[in-house]
């Protein structure tokens, strides 16, 4: 059953592509959308590049047909609408304020369903990413929902947050993995399992040991130890699973959750430096998605060195307390030894034997993680930190982030890893803070 799907200007610059995610039914954009695109092409990064992609998109549909009218897809049963006006009067009876984009989008599709075919008007339906427009639509009778494209289910998401996995095997086994350092695992247990999972082997006494699942095996984790730089050490299992995956050199990318104080970016730095102490990598970059609380990057003075210090504080934090004198971290940024940057001036770039921090990666879209991922070269590895519980962008969520939809995605890989530290290790104030707030 065709559908006419109103899409908000939020999904547009979302994903570029969202305009060809509706097979088999009719596309509508009220001129509003294309107004809120206009002022959007100019900008820098992924916003502006999805607003001229769009923009492009339509100019080239013209020759097809009248967007007024409505435009089929060049080979796709899709259609494209634009809406001229967006019918204002339709929205004066329920005292709508007007000069709003969202009460104008609203306006349009409530014309929609007082004018179209009796009977089909249910078959309207607004598209947004803004959750105040769904709340909005559903406070006024009208079927609204999230773009869908890039959510991962609810039950992924519990399991691959849910903590770390037991396996329960026999002492006989958990003997073997401690003589031979591993031992096969059968179909049973293999269904719980991804490449590269680390899990606790539990006996049937109180026998245990740390493994990561590879390969069809159970290996027995080896100690790791740090002396070239600074002496540090797990603090609990989830630690020791980070480790692993951070200094493993067939791993190329790993994420790590985890609440506030767990340790993901100080455990990540002391692996980056001592890496390439051991000439490993020859810099390490750092990123972040740029999602100020109050001001903008571009309110701030300075270059862009100085106009990410605020968002790079954690890094130098991190590095005061491993190190006490900060000269040595000042004389790495000098050499070009530690490049810190904005996510959204990645695009373009090659890091070729680098060891890449990206920092707050529950802000970003799988749109800007896939941009730094594939910009990846030889001998590199990515590190994606994030806490999907602390997400200060306001379109996306737990479901939607790109950290959630990589880790989802990519999990079956021997080149990914993923840990999640659900221990804050910072101090027992942040803990409680973390948890009990």
């Amino acid at each position: 059953m065709r559908k006419f799907l109103v899409l908000d200007t939020s999904v547009l610059l979302y994903d570029k592509e969202s305009l060809h995610s509706f097979p088999g039914n009719d596309v509508v954009l009220p001129l509003t959308v294309l107004d809120e695109l206009d002022r959007h092409k100019e900008k820098p990064g992924l916003l502006g590049e999805n607003a001229r992609y769009v923009n492009r998109f339509l100019d080239n549909l013209r020759s097809c047909g009248r967007l007024d009218v409505g435009v089929s897809i060049p080979d796709s049963d899709q259609t494209i609408r634009v809406l001229t006006h967006d019918h204002l009067e339709s929205g004066k009876g329920l005292h709508l304020d007007m000069k709003m984009g969202d009460n104008r989008i609203i306006s349009a599709a409530l014309h929609l369903k007082s004018n179209g075919v009796p009977g089909e008007e249910n078959k309207i339906k607004i598209i947004t990413k803004d959750i105040n427009l769904r709340v909005k639509c559903d406070a006024l009778g009208i079927p609204a929902e999230d773009y869908y494209k890039d959510h991962i289910s609810v039950e992924l998401h519990d399991d691959d947050y849910g903590g770390t996995p037991i396996i329960h095997l026999t002492d006989e086994d958990i003997s073997e993995i401690y003589d031979t350092g591993r031992i096969s695992v059968d179909d049973v247990h293999r269904s719980e399992l991804y490449e590269n999972c680390f899990v606790v082997c539990q006996g049937t006494s109180k026998s245990s040991v740390l493994c990561k699942y590879n390969n069809g095996f159970l290996k027995k984790l080896h100690t790791i130890d740090f002396k070239k730089l600074t002496s540090i050490s797990p603090r609990n299992k989830e630690q020791t699973f980070a480790l692993h995956a951070l200094t493993d050199p067939k791993i190329k990318l790993v994420c790590l959750t985890g609440i506030a104080g767990s340790g993901k970016t100080f455990l990540t730095l002391m692996t980056a430096l001592e890496n390439l102490y051991a000439d490993g990598f020859e810099r390490i970059v750092v990123t972040r998605s740029i999602q100020p609380v109050c001001r903008d990057l571009g309110f701030l003075p300075g270059d862009m060195q100085e106009k990410m210090a605020p968002w790079m504080a954690p890094l130098v934090d991190n590095f005061r307390h491993a190190f006490k004198d900060m000269s040595y971290f000042e004389t790495m940024i000098q050499k070009g030894q530690i490049d810190i940057a904005p996510l959204s001036y990645i695009r373009g770039r090659t890091f070729s034997n680098c060891f890449i921090i990206v920092d707050e990666a529950q802000n970003a879209t799988i749109h800007e993680l896939k941009t730094i991922i594939t910009r990846v070269g030889e001998n590199s590895k990515v590190i994606l930190m994030g806490d999907t519980d602390q997400i200060d962008t306001p379109y996306i969520d737990k479901r939607s982030n790109g950290l959630s939809i990589v880790i989802d995605r990519l999990k079956d890989s021997d080149l990914t890893a993923h840990v999640h530290l659900p221990k804050g290790e910072r101090s027992s104030l942040a803990t409680l803070a973390s948890r009990g707030l």
